[in-house]
């Protein structure tokens, strides 16, 4: 079982790089820690097949920042619009690193802690499934490739009998690294695949 006391400690002792980079659009993303029966999992989404961009596509509840907003203020807005779930600031426990897309993104992961979490309502409209995922699932080793089109290793984490590619997996393979191994390792580097630069 991971402990709340545990994550924060980790993430307190982790110093993030924030991407300066103007040119893109800021976002944010929620690693929301949920306690289940089974331990501590997290919540993972598949996006809606009716979504214009990175439909079906596995994600972590999150999106395009509003003006003003902080990350933090960005991933719990969008963890309620998406999943039903208010959260207050007293659910953050910190930030990993940011991660820009290739979409034209700089994704912040805030790291959340939201106990039981059992009134969870996925939003049809953005969320086909609803996974909470037992942590100890992307305790695994990723797989990274090298493609054509770059320099970088596209990674792939083995999650559900498939990959779930970057940013999702470069942020949750951060998290296993940070959190449940205790060590800095960054990630920003990693590519996405060529379906997802669009």
């Amino acid at each position: 079982m991971l402990h709340r006391e545990d994550v924060s400690a980790a993430l307190g002792r982790f110093e993030r790089i924030p991407a300066d980079r103007p040119d893109l659009k800021s976002a944010a993303v929620a690693v929301t820690l949920v306690e289940d029966a089974a331990g501590t999992a997290f919540l993972l989404t598949r996006r809606a097949a009716t979504l214009r961009g990175h439909a079906g596509q596995w994600a972590l509840p999150g999106g395009r920042a509003d003006e003003g907003e902080t990350p933090g203020e960005t991933a719990r807005r969008e963890l309620f619009e998406e999943l039903g779930l208010g959260l207050g600031p007293d659910a953050e426990l910190g930030l990993l690193d940011d991660y820009a897309t290739r979409s034209g993104y700089v994704i912040t992961p805030v790291v959340l802690w939201a106990g039981a979490a059992d009134d969870l309502v996925p939003n049809p409209a953005e969320v086909g499934e609803l996974h909470r995922v037992p942590v100890s699932t992307i305790d695994i080793e990723p797989r990274f490739l090298t493609i054509p089109e770059s320099d970088d290793p596209v990674i792939q984490l083995p999650l559900f009998g498939r990959f779930v590619h970057a940013p999702t997996g470069a942020v949750l393979y951060q998290f296993r690294e940070v959190v449940l191994r205790g060590r800095t390792t960054r990630v920003a580097h990693l590519e996405q695949p060529v379906f997802a630069w669009r």
